[in-house]
């Protein structure tokens, strides 16, 4: 798994969601470092699954490149992007935790199951407007989700998509979001509810699982010099399996 490179909008601190944000230098030197960790120990990709917005698709591109995978097969998929923020998308973090408060914004930002609110139906940044997903019914078109919600459309590309692959002897790359892969996790690792909220996953660091064949992880490890921030991801999945 990995998360995409920063973005312009992860500099800014706004929230982003389904708003197609690009790399900024920084994003496009943590793609890199990633296909540089993932050559150096020298793993190889049958299929590269990915979401629909271009810090995603650049980060993978940017990350084949590097390792000389650039013809690999690649199949991009909605269920893949970030959550949708909503009507907060665009929006200063800070700012809006002065305006709305820091508790009610971090139940937006991290609970499982708080909506943020909704985009209305004819404001243009609703994903009725853009190009990219006129393939959808209007049903399946997000104007604002929970991380619950991003669970249930991600598992669903797991079980269909992803895991089938896997079954069958393919070794997979995810590349997408903080959110979406959370929910990921979240699902393989069995994660409470409750201790969900405290997961983060850094931009541009490959997250290796090795999983038996039964699809349950057997061991998790982030590459390069990034200890630290696998013992805090170590210590949300033991408590959260554990509750």
């Amino acid at each position: 798994m990995l998360r995409h490179g920063e973005s312009q909008w992860n500099l800014e601190n706004r929230f982003t969601g389904w708003t197609d944000i690009n790399l900024t230098k920084r994003g496009i030197r943590e793609a890199k470092n990633a296909g540089k960790l993932l050559n150096k120990e020298s793993f190889k990709f049958d299929l590269v699954f990915t979401s629909l917005l271009k810090r995603a698709n650049r980060t993978m591109k940017i990350c084949l490149e590097r390792m000389n995978l650039s013809t690999i097969k690649t199949q991009t998929d909605w269920r893949l992007n970030e959550r949708h923020y909503g009507a907060l998308q665009g929006l200063n973090k800070t700012e809006t935790a002065q305006k709305y408060g820091e508790d009610q914004v971090l139940l937006w930002r991290r609970s499982y199951k708080e909506t943020p609110p909704k985009l209305d139906i004819n404001d243009k940044r609703h994903p009725r407007f853009d190009i990219k997903y006129h393939h959808l019914e209007p049903k399946e078109l997000p104007s604002g989700e929970c991380l619950q919600d991003t669970v249930e459309r991600v598992i669903q590309v797991w079980k269909n998509d992803i895991a089938p692959k896997i079954l069958s002897g393919h070794k997979i790359l995810i590349v997408a979001h903080g959110n979406s892969l959370r929910a990921l996790i979240k699902y393989l690792e069995k994660i409470s509810d409750k201790d969900i909220i405290r997961l983060n996953i850094p931009t541009g660091i490959p997250l290796v699982y090795e999983l038996d064949i039964k699809l349950s992880p057997l061991k998790y490890y982030y590459l390069g010099e990034s200890s630290e921030v696998e013992r805090r991801v170590a210590k949300v999945i033991k408590q959260g399996k554990s509750n």
